[in-house]
């Protein structure tokens, strides 16, 4: 595979995107500048910091079950392409909705290291979607 010069450096440094990865235990080790853009922390606040910073309080028990899973197995139900939606929090205490994969990292013993994330900000869509069923329920309830 011929792959261009600087393409992984671009990637890493896109502001489009959110790239986060993080340690074994969840703490993170990059934030790239789409994370930045995203939920509002530079990467020196957030990188060391555990995934606690940009996951809702009420559903952190649910992603650290499934975190630990996948890092005592090395497989995660993510790790194919598939879409995962959650919601996000952000630095000033919003919650966004968020879509992202996951990549596992491994060490030379094939060990899973960690984790990448490749996170996209859905929210605009998702309350598109969601003002677009409320006003069907409506159109439905008078026929």
């Amino acid at each position: 595979m011929n792959v261009p010069s600087g393409l992984g450096e671009a990637l890493l440094r896109s502001a489009s995107d959110a790239i986060i990865a993080t340690d074994r235990d969840g703490r993170i080790t990059f934030w790239n500048p789409g994370a930045e853009r995203i939920f509002g922390f530079t990467a020196a606040e957030a990188t060391g910091q555990s995934l606690d910073l940009i996951i809702p309080e009420n559903l952190r028990a649910r992603h650290w079950a499934g975190f630990r899973h996948t890092m005592e197995t090395g497989m995660s139900r993510y790790g194919h392409g598939d879409l995962l939606s959650v919601p996000g929090l952000t630095r000033d205490g919003r919650r966004i909705s968020v879509e992202f994969t996951i990549i596992l990292l491994r060490d030379a013993a094939q060990e899973v290291a960690g984790t990448v994330a490749v996170m996209r900000d859905v929210t605009k869509r998702f309350e598109e979607v969601r003002e677009l069923k409320r006003k069907l329920a409506e159109i439905g309830g008078k026929s």
